[in-house]
């Protein structure tokens, strides 16, 4: 007969599942929002940066509609195309320590071993449930070398096929992000323009702070308020240098 005791706890069939799920739904959430506030933050700050350090040297409309464009087609590229091979190089390294890590247990296991008996050890477990934990993990050589990547490494799985879409998100999201501060500037003078583009910017970026805290940890008011001041006044410097090489009108 079966006692409670001899029951496998509900921490051991955790584990023997665990490699199984490796990408926790909202941590994939999580990167895209982060795909979303990394494409759209950059392409606000940066191109804000560019029109109004076009505007303040020349003046011209046109000329800061078309440096913006061009700032804004060329930026979302550039951050796709970095999105996508950063994403590919994480996925990289951490098939490349998940091939250690196999070694490692074919060549030294109860070195191995000891290293999760430690690390569950250090989590409260004792006595007999650390030894069956113990046992589980490393029965399966997969579930073993999972919870070494997480416990011991601090690594998740990357899905390679996420990299083209998390590419696509952070490309789109800068195009989005840079349209936002050059859409006064067909519509309005050029001195207006520079004042509401810089004012709908900061705005904007006080509401993607105070979303993002509220989807993750902090105060809302707070984070948007430093994400605002940041953006604001990186672009400002763009303004800076315009202002510094002001552009003489032509006679």
């Amino acid at each position: 007969m079966t006692t409670e005791l001899q029951k496998p706890p509900p921490e051991v069939h955790a584990l023997e599942h665990r490699h199984h799920s490796m990408i926790d739904p909202h941590r994939k959430g999580a990167s895209g929002l982060s795909d979303i506030i990394l494409g759209g933050q950059d392409g606000l700050v940066n191109v804000l940066g560019v029109i109004l350090g076009v505007a303040a040297a020349s003046g011209d409309t046109r000329l800061v509609l078309v440096a913006g464009l061009a700032a804004t087609f060329a930026e979302s590229v550039s951050m796709g195309a970095v999105a996508y091979t950063s994403t590919m190089a994480e996925a990289d390294y951490y098939d490349s320590e998940r091939e250690r890590e196999h070694r490692h247990i074919r060549q030294v296991p109860m070195l191995e071993r000891s290293e999760v008996l430690q690390i569950y050890a250090e989590k409260g477990f004792e006595g007999e449930l650390l030894t069956r934990i113990v046992d589980t993990i490393t029965a399966d050589a997969q579930v073993w070398v999972a919870i070494m990547m997480s416990e011991e490494h601090g690594l998740m799985h990357v899905n390679r096929r996420g990299a083209l879409k998390s590419a696509l998100v952070v490309g789109i999201s800068a195009i989005v992000g840079s349209l936002i501060p050059l859409a006064p500037f067909a519509v309005l003078p050029v001195r207006i323009s520079m004042a509401v583009s810089v004012l709908v910017t900061a705005a904007v970026l006080f509401a993607v702070g105070a979303y993002k805290a509220r989807l993750t940890v902090g105060n809302p008011g707070r984070s948007g308020l430093e994400m605002a001041l940041i953006g604001t006044l990186s672009a400002l410097v763009g303004y800076g240098v315009g202002a510094l090489l002001e552009i003489p009108p032509l006679p």
